[in-house]
């Protein structure tokens, strides 16, 4: 449902905008912040740092070069980090994916950074950039690396990892630096990717860097020994007086926006080194990135005047009346878009229009009085305008997109006079929806599918919807746009603002990700129906896999409010063989249009909400599965999916707080699951061990999930009835060979019997932070490695303690059995059933 407008936004919006697009609360700046952002206006150079992840990111080099150095400075980072684990809640994969995305915008909204991407998706951890370069397209990634150095035009680009060592780290790392090192002079070739020079020019870098560290040496003594003649060093623990922070403590503050990895970093204070290597290009002399660099107007054609009107803006600052430096700044943009089109044009034009903007403590905002509609809808917006400064201002008009509704007005803006007018903003019928584009369309393991070139490299889907405010700053004719988003006043949060959203129609989602079938009975299945409309009249159905039938076939939708949910309930008979396939409800509307996807919203307060529109699917299958037992304890890591996943199978599964733990509580359950990372993340889970491992002792079944060897609120030896040691161990290809290595141990053999095929169709990876040290009185249970790797057994440790069972396992089931694997069901059943086999 694309249009022109769209197309023309991203066009326009994409060249220089990589900081977010979404709506938070807007930038109130201070003097001081004015005063720091006058200094960068004289600053023309730019640096590029180059990574693979969220959170690979050296917020301390690049808070330096955005803030000390005034620099225009972006991260590039390969992929969204979808494989990664979440410590905040359920999310995994391509929600994962989003939740990271908008970690790294508000980064670099306190860093002072901007944001790119490529299409490259982070399928999970991999150990060689072979294995990377297998899953990535290389050439599909280099294409987005190349594209955002040549919109970028970095002076200097900094890789994060080496690129010579191969199999020493993360294969995405290396990965990323090969990539760049590779980039740096392709960027400069117009016979390169000839295709995005319609939109941009070539562009070459003049350094290239690698930002070392003591741990690339293995120690600080083997660091210490290195030759550095090659090596750049910078403080970046510079003090900023006017904001009362180092640039430390400022980098912490960034890093510690990577919430869901459990980044969140303390502040330290003064002198602190980073090193750079030179890899390509001329070394300076000094600790200057940019020595022998022209960062001064004189390297654009006719700037020189430009820095000297900006100098005088900056000497004679008055941090009391920011307004007295307008007249100055509006003769120096006056020239800066008298200039011919090129980068630093767009770049300086935008900020100098947002200095002066902020200079005369001028408020514009736009907000709807709903957070979503549909497309052909009408909705009505508050616009806010008001000038806090001696100034003279004239709002001439405003013109709301993307329709064009234009409204002449030529309002005087009397200093701090509130200024609110009405307006309605109209849905064209072919506006596209605003969901993240990189998930409109079907993706590999390794790449997700953008089609327009002007999307790639974006961390967010720009908006659309808009009002262009034109003014006149002391007779000066100046454009202003502004996002339309929705705002509302919460009693504990005060002012919440959220994207203002287009979604269709209807949206339809299914209660349950996974539906297991044991045997030839039906099961319900509940599909809920939302409106996005008034009045919604309709049909929902299910598509299924062959074999599959429900009753009934389909049934009428009539749901008369929007924002309004209705629950359909279907009996699905499975095939009368073993089968597996996806489930999708379709909602089709009397018009013929026809609904298939869910309306996701992400909350967290420290990003924008967030509304993903998906395919709507269940995993449905027909197996042979057996069980034991019937009541589950289940106690919350880092949050996952399985307690959901065990209902499948017809378990009843309590969720228990540490604090409710005790022998005689758990005297009533069959088994007492741990989630993935508890013992990383729940406070006080260190007290409640005692009486868990007394449960064990006392014939209980206690299941513990992956944790990892850092923040253990346990010694790890100390987790279990018997010793034993975490590593970093992992299985990252999903397909690995898995060996038994004891094959007539209970757990392969009751109530299923597990074979090999039971490891087939697994995702992501086998598993991760595997013990690699235990007591003998824990039995291993399976083996497997990644190719070239010594096998690693600690997998699925299984010991007897009392009259009970403990086990600890690294398998991934947070990801199998949400995923609908079905050998991971067979045997995650079996440990569950352990304390009951003969």
């Amino acid at each position: 449902m694309a249009n022109h407008f769209f197309t023309s936004l991203i066009v326009g919006l994409s060249l220089f905008m990589t900081i977010g697009l979404g709506a938070q609360a807007p930038d109130k700046w201070t003097s001081s912040d004015i005063r720091s952002a006058i200094e960068k206006l004289n600053f023309l150079g730019s640096a590029l740092y180059v990574a693979a992840h969220p959170d690979d990111e050296n917020t301390r080099l690049i808070a330096y070069l955005a803030n000390e150095l005034k620099a225009e400075t972006a991260y590039c980072s390969m992929t969204r980090g979808d494989g990664g684990q979440n410590l905040i809640g359920p999310e995994i994969r391509e929600l994962l994916g989003l939740i990271r995305t908008h970690e790294l915008l508000g980064a670099r909204s306190v860093d002072g950074g901007s944001q790119f991407v490529t299409r490259a998706n982070d399928f999970g951890y991999s150990k060689h950039p072979d294995e990377t370069f297998n899953i990535w397209d290389k050439d599909q990634v280099m294409a987005d690396l190349i594209w955002n150095i040549r919109k970028w035009q970095p002076d200097v680009v900094i890789n994060r990892f080496d690129h010579r060592s191969p199999g020493s780290t993360h294969g995405h790392h290396t990965a990323s630096a090969m990539l760049s090192v590779e980039a740096f002079d392709l960027a400069g070739d117009p016979q390169v990717h000839r295709e995005q020079l319609k939109d941009l020019d070539v562009w070459q870098p003049r350094r290239l860097f690698f930002n070392t560290s003591w741990w690339f040496y293995g120690s600080r003594e083997n660091f210490a020994k290195a030759d550095k003649s090659r090596l750049l060093s910078v403080d970046v623990g510079v003090y900023y007086p006017l904001i009362g922070k180092s640039n430390t403590e400022i980098a912490a503050e960034s890093r510690s926006m990577h919430k869901c990895q459990g980044f969140g970093s303390a502040g330290s204070r003064g002198e602190q080194s980073e090193y750079l290597e030179l890899l390509k290009g001329d070394m300076p002399s000094g600790a200057d990135i940019f020595e022998g660099i022209n960062t001064t107007w004189s390297r654009v054609e006719g700037g020189k005047p430009i820095g000297e009107i900006l100098a005088r803006v900056e000497k004679n600052y008055d941090y009391q009346n920011p307004s007295a430096s307008v007249p100055e700044l509006l003769k120096a943009r006056r020239m800066i878009a008298g200039l011919e089109d090129g980068y630093w044009k767009r770049v300086k034009l935008a900020e100098i229009e947002r200095v002066i903007e902020a200079s005369i403590g001028l408020y514009l905002e736009a907000i709807a009085s709903v957070y979503h509609a549909v497309p052909g809808e009408t909705v009505e917006l508050a616009i806010e305008m008001i000038n806090r400064s001696a100034i003279p201002v004239k709002m001439r008009s405003v013109t709301i997109k993307p329709a064009g509704q234009d409204t002449t007005l030529n309002l005087v803006l009397e200093n701090n006079v509130a200024n609110r007018i009405y307006r309605n903003l109209i849905i064209p019928a072919e506006s596209a929806y605003t969901s993240p584009y990189w998930l409109d369309e079907l993706g590999s393991l390794g790449m997700y599918t953008v089609e327009d070139q002007n999307l790639r490299g974006l961390p967010e889907t720009p908006r659309p919807n808009r009002v262009v405010f034109m003014l006149t700053i002391a007779g000066e004719p100046m454009m202003l746009e502004k996002e339309i988003v929705y705002k509302r006043t919460d009693p504990v949060k005060a002012e919440v603002y959220r994207p203002f959203e287009i979604i269709p129609e209807a949206s339809v989602r299914i209660l349950n990700p996974v539906y297991i079938f044991p045997d030839d009975r039906p099961r319900e299945v509940t599909v809920m129906v939302r409106s996005g409309i008034d009045s919604l009249s309709a049909t929902v159905g299910l598509e299924l896999p062959d074999g599959w039938r429900s009753e009934p076939e389909y049934q009428v939708v009539s749901i008369a409010n929007k924002g309004a949910e209705e629950a359909f309930i279907f009996q699905v008979f499975p095939s009368r063989t073993k089968s597996e396939g996806e489930l999708t409800p379709v909602v089709s509307t009397e018009g013929g249009t026809q609904y298939n996807r869910e309306m996701i919203v992400i909350e967290y307060d420290h990003i924008p909400t967030q509304t993903v529109l998906r395919p709507a699917q269940a995993r449905v299958a027909k197996l042979d599965i057996e069980r034991r037992g019937s009541r589950i304890a289940y106690v919350m890591g880092a949050g996952d999916q399985i307690p959901t996943s065990l209902e499948q199978i017809g378990y009843q599964v309590d969720l228990l707080d540490v604090s409710d733990v005790s022998v005689d509580v758990l005297k009533g359950y069959d088994a007492l699951i741990i989630g993935i990372r508890a013992y990383n993340t729940v406070d006080r889970i260190q007290f409640a061990n005692d009486a868990m491992l007394e449960y064990v002792k006392q014939g209980g079944t206690m299941i513990v999930q992956y944790n990892t060897t850092r923040g253990l609120r346990l010694p790890s030896r100390e987790l279990g009835p018997f010793p034993f040691a975490l590593s970093r161990d992992r299985v990252a290809v999903e397909g690995a060979e898995v060996r038994f290595l004891a094959p007539d141990h209970p757990v392969l053999n009751f109530p299923n019997k597990i074979t090999s095929e039971d490891f087939a169709g697994w995702v992501q990876e086998r598993g991760l932070y595997f013990p690699n040290e235990w007591s003998p009185e824990y039995e291993p249970i399976l083996s497997s490695n990644d190719p070239g790797e010594d096998a690693k057994d600690g997998g699925l440790l299984i010991a007897k303690y009392g009259e009970g069972h403990y086990i600890y396992t690294g398998y991934s089931w947070f990801r199998e059995l949400p995923a609908g694997v079905s050998g991971a069901y067979r045997l995650f059943a079996n440990m569950i059933s352990i304390g009951q086999a003969p």
